[in-house]
């Protein structure tokens, strides 16, 4: 039986992504227990939904500190207070430097099919717009796993969507997020069952066969 997934939130804004979480754990398909939600915002409407759910917060403001390094420091030394399995970052719009301990185990969903309309600066309704204002005729969202650079890192999941001559960024938005609340549950699930194995830049999603033989060899086959 898969154990339970030990979650760190990180987030900045509305925390629709959390919500989907929470909601997906209540119902039962996502067995995970969400151990912190940090955000980098104050007011914002993310921390109320987990207050509303018993979630411990903490909010670490990226105003308040001078560089990457240290705000990066300041969100690992909160992290370190938990047991935490796998940090999901949730509509967390800054760049958090990963240390070793847990390189492998953070991940990211983007609004677009990286390597497209991704990087600095692309986020949120941002990207929708630029999507929409390109003409091109699909789109979607990525789970990946996080690295040191903006979405760079492994691509484990992706799914695409329609992109209609009328669509608004709204319009596009709304069809993206869909997918986006079952994909990213869904990688998490692969994680917890240690179904995802990083060769090189590539993800590849094991079979229940091969898990099996993955864990006969290592019980860590999932942060390979």
């Amino acid at each position: 039986m898969v154990k339970k997934i030990q979650l760190g939130v990180l987030i900045s804004g509305s925390g629709s992504t959390l919500q989907n979480f929470i909601d997906q754990i209540k119902a039962g398909k996502l067995n995970a227990h969400i151990q912190v939600v940090i955000s980098s915002k104050y007011d914002v409407a993310g921390l109320d939904r987990a207050i509303r759910n018993n979630i411990p917060t903490a909010v670490i403001p990226y105003s308040h500190y001078k560089d990457i390094d240290s705000f990066s420091s300041a969100i690992t030394r909160e992290l370190d207070r938990y047991s935490i399995d796998l940090i999901a970052l949730a509509g967390f719009i800054h760049l958090y430097k990963i240390p070793e301990k847990y390189l492998g185990r953070i991940m990211n969903i983007h609004p677009a099919l990286i390597p497209a309309f991704s990087g600095h600066g692309y986020y949120g309704r941002k990207v929708h717009e630029a999507v929409v204002n390109s003409g091109v005729k699909v789109s979607g969202c990525t789970v990946h796993f996080a690295d040191n650079t903006y979405d760079t890192g492994p691509i484990i999941l992706q799914r695409a969507v329609p992109v209609f001559f009328e669509d608004t960024p709204d319009t596009l938005a709304a069809r993206v997020l869909k997918e986006e609340y079952e994909a990213y549950p869904e990688a998490i699930r692969l994680f917890a069952e240690g179904r995802l194995q990083r060769v090189g830049r590539k993800v590849k999603v094991l079979n229940s066969k091969e898990n099996y033989k993955q864990h006969e060899n290592s019980q860590n086959s999932h942060y390979q």
